[in-house]
């Protein structure tokens, strides 16, 4: 990738870069401030450490003497200053590698060490152009593609009439989106999704990918259409206020940030049971197929098929059970195991399916308790939503992947969501419940095997600490008669 030239035409110019590159830049980036006094370098760097802490006041003494300034953030930076370093061998001591190992590294004039410098560095080198400032930005091709996404969101922003707009880092999740908390003078603070559209992964089945094959949302139209639905339903997901689908950009409405965990990060359970109520109701109303985002633009909500439940439920014995028993599963092994999910998901032929959310559970469930009725559970993170059966979303919450769930908080949820049910029309309610632990294990089968993913692959292995919850639950949806086949596999693969 070819360097990046800005030409900043004030301080105030300076410090938004700053602020921009605080989205981008990740652990192990170091970025060199090269240019003359007075070019902007110091300008910079404190707008990027008050970004990255959100905090306009926070202290930012110079490095000149220190040579080195360290603060503990939402990623630790290092903010080096080189100007009275009188021997490069002084950076091993100042401990440069050890902090980029889990942080960033600003280093302001790295011309008297370059040599001792990561390869892989970038480099934003500061000049005068009048009242102004031109900065180019070299180095790194991934970091720099980091930047360029960066700069495309403020972009998006001063298309839109937002140019100001204050942006702070809200979360990232398990996959590849990242979310924003945008503050606009006058009006309430809104979020900003970054979802660039998906890179295809290795071909699978049927000249298909993991993400092709499982139906995931691949860009952010699905988003956009199923938001738009679930409100015309009579729910509660965020606006969209601002779009450009192409670039997987989107703003939209900040429902909150209450949960339905407490302080502790406990389930409370009057939210848990009103989210249940809400499934109820979302589950009693007609399936909308195709939603029309323009004349042009419709988005079909596929349905939860064979291929779908099975190339989730093989990430079980592709990464789990190699992790777990220390060698990969037999041919014979394979071939029983999706032999006894053909068998199950046979079952389902005849089941209830409408609008599957995917992920119903506390992460994605905001709790806005000035509201009243359905208004009070905000639903977000419903891009991968499906046709499927219903009681897939209720084993998503009654076994909340991300807390423990009681078995006597799980039957109340469980007799709630059937009460409703009930009471809004015909209801099978024992099937209904035979299709939860089928479900409930097919989700969990799903889950046990991404957290090894996580780990394994993606250098992500905080989620393993889900496990044991996971598997707990896993063991409860295999005690219903109709999952004996899957229970049985389990044991004599060792995985029980």
């Amino acid at each position: 990738m070819q360097a990046i030239e800005l030409l900043l035409k004030d301080e105030a110019a300076t410090i938004q870069l700053g602020e921009d590159l605080a989205l981008a830049l990740k652990a192990g980036d170091c970025l060199a401030l090269s240019g003359d006094l007075g070019a902007g370098k110091s300008t910079l760097a404190r707008a990027f450490l008050r970004a990255m802490a959100d905090d306009d006041q926070l202290e930012v003494p110079s490095p000149t003497f220190t040579l080195v300034q360290s603060y503990d953030l939402r990623i630790p930076v290092s903010h080096f200053d080189l100007y009275r370093l009188a021997d490069v061998s002084e950076l091993d001591e100042l401990g440069l590698d050890e902090a980029l190992s889990d942080g960033i590294c600003l280093v302001e004039w790295p011309e008297n060490a370059l040599a001792a410098l990561p390869k892989t560095r970038l480099t934003a080198t500061f000049s005068h152009i009048g009242d102004g400032r031109r900065v180019v930005i070299s180095g790194d091709a991934v970091a720099l593609a980091r930047i360029e996404r960066s700069l495309a969101i403020r972009s998006f922003l001063s298309d839109r009439g937002h140019g100001q707009a204050r942006r702070r880092h809200l979360s990232g999740d398990a996959s590849a989106r990242a979310y924003e908390r945008i503050v606009v003078n006058g009006r309430a603070a809104m979020i900003l999704m970054d979802s660039a559209r998906h890179k295809p992964g290795p071909i699978l089945q049927d000249g298909k990918y993991y993400q092709q094959l499982a139906h995931l949302a691949e860009d952010v139209i699905p988003f956009v259409a199923i938001a738009s639905d679930i409100r015309e339903k009579g729910f509660c997901a965020p606006r969209v206020y601002e779009n450009d689908l192409g670039a997987g950009i989107l703003l939209i409405e900040n429902l909150g940030s209450e949960g339905i965990l407490d302080p502790d990060g406990q389930p409370v359970p009057q939210r848990y049971l009103e989210s249940v109520r809400v499934l109820a109701h979302l589950h009693a109303q007609p399936v909308t197929r195709d939603i029309p985002l323009s004349d042009t633009l419709i988005h079909h909500i596929p349905g939860f098929d064979r291929t779908a439940m099975k190339i989730e439920t093989s990430l079980l014995i592709d990464w789990y059970l190699p992790w777990k028993r220390g060698e990969k599963a037999s041919n014979a092994e394979r071939t029983e195991y999706f032999t006894v999910w053909d068998t199950l998901i046979d079952l389902l032929a005849a089941s209830e399916k409408k609008l599957l959310l995917r992920d119903f559970h506390s992460p994605n469930i905001i709790w806005r308790d000035e509201r009243s009725g359905f208004d009070r559970v905000g639903i977000i993170d419903f891009q991968d939503a499906m046709i499927g059966p219903t009681a897939y979303d209720v084993a998503s919450i009654t076994q909340d992947a991300r807390v423990t769930i009681t078995p006597d908080l799980c039957e109340q949820m469980l007799s709630l969501y059937c009460s409703e049910r009930h009471a809004l029309g015909i209801f099978n309610e024992a099937t209904f419940r035979r299709d939860w632990h089928l479900m409930s294990a097919q989700r969990n089968c799903k889950l046990v095997g991404i957290w090894v993913r996580l780990m394994q692959r993606d250098g992500k292995p905080f989620y393993m600490k889900h496990m044991p919850r996971t598997f707990s639950y896993l063991e409860t949806a295999l005690r219903h008669e109709a999952l004996a086949p899957l229970r049985d596999w389990c044991i004599k693969a060792g995985i029980l």
